[in-house]
């Protein structure tokens, strides 16, 4: 029971953060989370640890648990190092693709397809994120996957609460279409459609939209 408590407190939180009803910056009270849920403080903290894996969640010692603000200069820097580092992981691909990897790229954008068409914008989101880390996984390079597996932490956390409405779906069909390349092992046009990808990514986010609440009880209802 522990173990789905956990998941489904972790959950309900991501939830409320992929929709806006948290604003950056709330501090998420243990005792006050675990009054809504009704149970233990410490599945709360079991939930909270795992989202802060994840970057969703900010701990500080002696202060608590505290939804993540990335800044709009973060955002950007993240952004421009993914764009930096995913070209060459790119062209890495097209040197050493073989069929199976690209069955395996092609079975994770059939996922994705899936949990879009289900209405899962946050799974949607992770799993968009994670085909970048995939490709590099498939590339060998255990080094460059822990590396980029940060990053796409970082910038999937920005687009959970940042982007607009239709840009997962976007992202989606860019991701067919970078596969596609990949496939005819045509380096220049994965590169040019990787890059492409990422910058609309970036261009996706809207910083100005407007404040989610810092009411727990009412994000979470």
């Amino acid at each position: 029971m522990q173990p789905s408590a956990t998941s489904h407190i972790a959950d309900s939180l991501t939830r409320a953060i992929a929709l806006r009803r948290l604003r950056p910056g709330t501090k998420l009270a243990e005792q006050k989370l675990a009054d809504h849920f009704g149970v233990s403080r410490t599945l709360v903290r079991q939930a909270l640890h795992q989202l802060a894996q994840n970057r969703l969640v900010t701990l500080e010692p002696a202060r608590g648990a505290f939804v993540s603000a990335p800044t709009v200069e973060e955002a950007r820097q993240v952004f421009q190092v993914r764009r930096m580092l995913e070209g060459e992981m790119t062209r890495e691909f097209v040197r050493t693709v073989t069929p199976a990897k690209l069955r395996a790229l092609k079975d994770h954008i059939a996922q994705e397809k899936a949990l879009l068409q289900g209405g899962d914008a946050a799974g949607s989101i992770e799993l968009l994120g994670d085909f970048h880390v995939r490709m590099a996984e498939l590339t060998g390079n255990t080094v460059l996957a822990q590396i980029l597996r940060d990053l796409v932490s970082r910038s999937s956390l920005v687009t959970l609460m940042y982007q607009r409405p239709g840009a997962q779906q976007h992202s989606q069909e860019e991701h067919v279409d970078i596969v596609k390349a990949l496939a005819a092992r045509d380096a220049e046009r994965a590169v040019e459609l990787m890059e492409e990808h990422l910058l609309h990514v970036e261009e996706s986010l809207a910083f100005d939209r407007p404040a989610p609440t810092h009411d727990i009880s009412v994000a979470l209802a």
